[in-house]
């Protein structure tokens, strides 16, 4: 046994919010890589560079996803069983399969990316792509390490990593492409080429450019992956508790064989996911088109006021232009799913010991915990979303024309977010005891249905592009529904109603109507625009939290869970004048 040091472990709750806090973090690095982005490489680098990401996040999903759900299943049940070695074993042969997939998706993009380039009209996104690729092998090591820390309950060094990636793309990518588009520029400039290409005219000088900015940006991106990678490593070297070379190689094959197969379900529902997103795009647009076509007049009264002249007056343009806007209502509703995937990495461990240990009562709290968590998060945003949907489009896309419109698809959309929250948790408790493939099998079944109610909503004028929010809603809907179904069936664990489902929605409808009454007050006596925005989530949330103590909704457990949570405890005890309700608390 080698003598280095364990992992450090997180409650469920307490490895909940690194995750989150580093989601959040990394959000914010994305915006301040991608704004400044844009001006360093004009729209021309942009193309380019999202080019290269559109190919990369299908081949991406391919080869990575999955992994680090299988790793830390594997590594959780492992020592839930007391067995240490084999959560050697388990990462052992986890490297060596992972880094071959990783290392065959690399050699996929960069040899198919010809191919796409020359398919899709854009040579200039070559660079980017080849510079991208390498990140496919390091991203699979990344998630060996991941999955492996996360199974023991450590998120930290996901946390951690996940920022150094973030900021390596954000130091290396923009500085990469400042320097590479100046260089190209200057030689541009003095010789009339750009790395010995000479361009015939000057879109092509502009666009050449441009695209070795974008290669500049990407290896930025590839280079932040590598640095994560070796943090990852470090980390992983200095817990190391067993020799992996101690397993036999009859032995690591089994394991390889298991990965495999409890990986390949969430992979293939990650692909899924991307190419959904290509149906979805072309459905609303094409039935949106169709529903302007025979009968016009609905549509263009409902965005009165809200679409540019140009679009009336060419109206195939203005499918193309809904869409943008349903986009726009698209970006915020992904931020709260987005930060609940967090809760339910962080869950996963908890619920694979306790249900490898046949432990009915832990499993019920880990459960228990996991869906009330979600829902005390999940709840309040979602439907603030839909309270302020208004002033929330204007405070983050100002007063354009088209806000009113990014409204009217946040307001539902808002609502749709609370489902699409929840069903990310619920699957990784089911994927926790073992069924694998049923949450993938629910949510293929959900986009399914997502993309039939797009085809029938959006084509009725009265509904048109906001067929993709009703559908959305209405699939989550019933992901979530199955998968509390499942949960119960599968687990045998009561679902707590009550506490886990109506005390979190009295308050957070309580949320809701508060931030939309001071939202009216602040607006007309105190402030205009985002002040009155700020101030009424401000006082929203204040309302949330006294609902939620008064309701009983949270638990003492649930504090002694955060960092620092006996101190959190012992101060809100003294502030209580009746320890009787605390007892529910």
């Amino acid at each position: 046994m080698d003598r280095h040091e364990g992992p450090q472990r997180q409650s469920f709750l307490h490895g909940a919010l690194l995750l989150t806090a580093g989601v959040l973090a990394v959000k914010v690095i994305g915006a301040l890589f991608k704004i400044p982005l844009s001006a360093v490489i004009s729209e021309d680098g942009m193309g380019c560079f999202s080019t290269a990401y559109s190919f990369y996040n299908v081949i991406f999903s391919l080869a990575t996803a999955g992994f680090p759900v299988a790793v830390a299943r594997a590594v959780s049940f492992a020592e839930a069983k007391g067995n240490l070695l084999e959560t050697e074993a388990v990462r052992s042969a986890a490297k060596r399969l992972f880094a071959v997939t990783g290392a065959l998706g690399a050699l996929l993009m960069a040899c198919t990316a010809p191919l796409y380039v020359r398919a899709v009209g854009s040579p200039g996104a070559l660079p980017a792509m080849l510079a991208l690729s390498p990140c496919i092998l390091f991203c699979s090591l990344m998630s060996v390490h991941r999955g492996y820390f996360e199974g023991l309950s450590d998120m930290r060094p996901t946390a951690v990593s996940q920022l150094i990636e973030a900021a390596g793309k954000l130091v290396f990518g923009l500085s990469g492409a400042y320097a590479a588009v100046r260089f190209a520029a200057a030689e541009l400039e003095r010789t009339g080429t750009v790395l010995g290409f000479c361009p015939q005219t000057e879109g092509e000088a502009r666009l050449a450019v441009s695209a070795l900015g974008a290669a500049a940006a990407v290896a930025g991106v590839t280079l932040g992956a590598v640095l994560g990678w070796v943090y990852l490593a470090f980390c992983a070297r200095r817990c190391r508790r067993f020799d992996g070379n101690a397993v036999g190689r009859v032995r690591r094959r089994e394991i390889m064989k298991r990965l495999l197969r409890d990986a390949a379900p969430i992979a293939v529902g990650a692909v899924a996911m991307s190419v959904s997103g290509l149906i979805d795009a072309s459905f609303l647009q094409t039935r949106v088109a169709a529903a302007l076509r025979e009968n016009p007049a609905p549509l263009l009264a409902m965005y009165a006021g809200q679409i540019p002249p140009e679009h009336l007056e060419a109206p195939e343009h203005l499918p193309n232009y809904l869409f943008g806007c349903y986009n726009m209502a698209l970006a915020v509703f992904m931020l709260v799913p987005s930060v609940t995937q967090a809760f339910g990495t962080s869950a996963l461990p908890s619920v694979t010991r306790a249900w490898a240990r046949r432990d009915k009562k832990r499993l019920e709290d880990a459960v228990g915990a996991v869906i009330r968590v979600t829902n005390l998060f999940a709840l309040p945003a979602g439907i603030g979303l839909s309270a302020l949907s208004e002033p929330i489009a204007e405070l983050l896309y100002g007063g354009r024309m088209s806000t009113g419109i990014v409204a009217k698809c946040l307001l539902v959309m808002g609502a749709a977010s609370v489902f699409a929250a929840v069903t990310t948790p619920l699957g990784s408790v089911l994927q926790a005891a073992g069924a694998v493939e049923l949450p993938v099998i629910l949510v293929l079944s959900g986009l399914l249905l997502k993309v039939v109610l797009n085809f029938l909503l959006a084509g009725v004028p009265e509904i048109n592009i906001l067929g993709g929010g009703l559908s959305t809603l209405l699939a989550y809907g019933g992901v979530t529904a199955a998968e509390l179904f499942a949960v119960r069936r599968t687990l045998g664990v009561p679902l707590g109603l009550r506490d886990n489902f109506a005390k979190p929605l009295f308050a957070a409808l309580a949320c809701g109507a508060s931030a939309r009454g001071f939202f009216e007050v602040f607006s007309k006596r105190l402030a205009q625009g985002p002040a009155a925005t700020l101030l009424a989530v401000f006082c929203a949330a204040l309302v949330y939290a006294g609902t939620l103590v008064l309701l009983g909704a949270v638990r003492e457990e649930d504090l002694l869970q955060l960092p620092g949570g006996e101190k959190i405890t012992e101060i809100i005890r003294k502030h209580l004048k009746s320890n009787q309700r605390w007892g529910r608390i």
